[in-house]
């Protein structure tokens, strides 16, 4: 192949032999400029970086010629360590966009961990643009406790040049070390930063004073950022993406410094304190280009919140709204929504105990406009574990209500013939009935969740809406089987 290639492994590559495998990517071609690997230990990283001398190789070769075009390199890691991003630092000049991941299943010894040792050979090379240095806690609740302040000090001497940064799980560092990087990255556009457990308001106190345009910002799980923090932050007016899920100390005052920006399309606000007159700072702020918005596990908002965040006709151009784990939201909700003729595409509502089937007739029977089909808009639905969801709701899930739907979450024990009569139904629909997340991992790729194109119509929708006289007998024969006796 001629050109530029890329190369995505996404299985557990330590599978392999680990003499062999280290063996053959001293055989890669010098043309890859792009590496993705699903999983790989961090032992066979450096191995493969460094591997065995053939017999008629020398060092000297094999060391400046394995991977020299490499630019973009992601992994997932057992663990992230001193000694593998050394060897990446050093073994590939190229590089420029770095994402490491490590999910470790028990607390790492100082020899398999991070430090602040290993965060000052990053990018010795000087091209590096994007930084991701991530430790998740699905497996096991460790994370980066042999890095402080110093560490970022020292990382951040070389990161002059860098657009992109990801720090997740950098319990030890303070905001002292967060506004490090902040003053030295001018060309800083993207910040996110995950379980900063040390990181106050005081990162952005002086943020006006800096020549940063911020237009990406994630600060999940930093629990003592308060309203303070986001009236600073909002002063970059260029705002495109704001990540805040997690942030429990984030209220009304937040929204209100949240809705003078101009150019904002997606705001995640989940398990925040906000209250339904806080969602009326969005209505009649300047944020009008709003597209997607997550209010997830809000606790204090009610039925209300619908009525004030589509006051007097604003935000018409909302097309993602997640209301899921919001107890207090019922079927009255809903019937404002419909009213309201907003051409919702995305709806999730899982873990809502009070809406029910009225809940899915008033979307079935929303028309967007006069010519609009019955619930036309909607490509995602949600209703997983809605305590008033029973039979009745799965006659209006047929066609030909919700004609462009795609993506279904219901509970599988309110009728599991119905469920899958309804898949036999909408061969094309994908139902979800154990509790999976729907759609593709949105908030974990915030760089697209705003350049959806919703006007598109492939054949597969053009055919739903045209109208189709396939025989509903399997469907009506379910729900015959599955009406419950008075």
């Amino acid at each position: 192949m001629q050109g530029p290639q890329t190369l995505i492994l996404m299985f557990d590559v330590s599978m392999f032999v680990r003499h062999n495998f280290a063996r053959v990517w001293a055989l890669a071609t010098s043309k890859l400029v792009s590496l993705e690997i699903g999983f790989i230990s961090s032992i066979m990283v450096t191995e493969m970086l460094s591997p065995p001398i053939g017999p008629n190789q020398s060092a000297h070769h094999l060391r400046t010629c394995i991977f020299p075009g490499l630019q973009k390199l992601s992994l997932s890691v057992d663990y992230i360590t001193d000694t593998m991003v050394s060897m990446i630092s050093e073994s590939l000049p190229s590089l420029t966009h770095l994402d490491l991941r490590d999910s470790p299943i028990m607390e790492p010894r100082v020899s398999f961990d991070l430090t602040n040792i290993g965060l000052q050979q990053i990018n010795l090379h000087g091209k590096l643009k994007h930084l991701s240095l991530v430790r998740s806690q699905e497996i096991f609740p460790t994370f980066f406790k042999r890095v402080n302040d110093l560490g970022i000090l020292l990382m951040a001497d070389k990161c002059s040049s860098m657009e992109s940064i990801y720090l997740g799980g950098f319990c030890q560092v303070t905001e002292t070390g967060f506004k490090t990087l902040l003053h030295s990255c001018a060309k800083l556009y993207k910040l996110r930063v995950s379980r900063g457990n040390h990181l106050t308001d005081l990162i952005f106190h002086d943020i006006t004073a800096t020549s940063l345009s911020l237009t990406h910002v994630s600060l999940r799980w930093c629990n003592l950022l308060t309203n303070f923090a986001v009236t600073r932050l909002a002063s970059n007016r260029g705002l495109v993406v704001l990540d805040l899920r997690d942030c429990r100390n984030l209220g009304d005052d937040a929204l209100q410094a949240i809705s003078t920006l101009p150019k904002l399309k997606t705001l995640l606000l989940d398990g925040s304190d906000i209250s339904d007159m806080g969602l009326c700072h969005l209505s009649k702020g300047m944020s009008s280009s709003l597209v997607s918005l997550s209010l997830r596990g809000c606790k204090r908002l009610t039925d209300k919140c619908i009525s004030f965040l589509f006051d007097d006709y604003s935000n018409r151009e909302l097309r993602e709204l997640d209301l899921s784990n919001v107890p207090n939201l019922s079927d009255a909700g809903m019937l404002l929504l419909a009213k309201s003729r907003i051409p919702i595409f995305e709806l999730r509502m899982r873990q809502c105990p009070l809406i029910g089937d009225t809940s899915v007739m008033a979307l079935a029977s929303m028309k967007v406009d006069e010519n609009g089909w019955q619930g036309s808009s909607l490509r995602l639905l949600d209703l997983y574990n809605c305590g008033g969801i029973t039979q009745l709701a799965f006659r209006w899930l047929k066609k030909p209500y919700f004609p462009r739907l795609r993506w279904l979450g219901v509970t599988g024990s309110v009728n599991r013939d119905l469920v899958d009569a309804l898949t036999r139904n909408r061969p094309f629909l994908h139902v979800g009935c154990r509790g999976e997340e729907l759609g593709a991992d949105q908030w974990d790729k915030l760089d697209d969740l705003y350049i959806h194109d919703y006007e598109e119509v492939d054949e597969f929708e053009q055919w739903l809406l045209e109208g189709e006289n396939e025989s509903d007998e399997e469907m009506e024969e379910a729900e015959n089987v599955g009406v419950l006796p008075d």
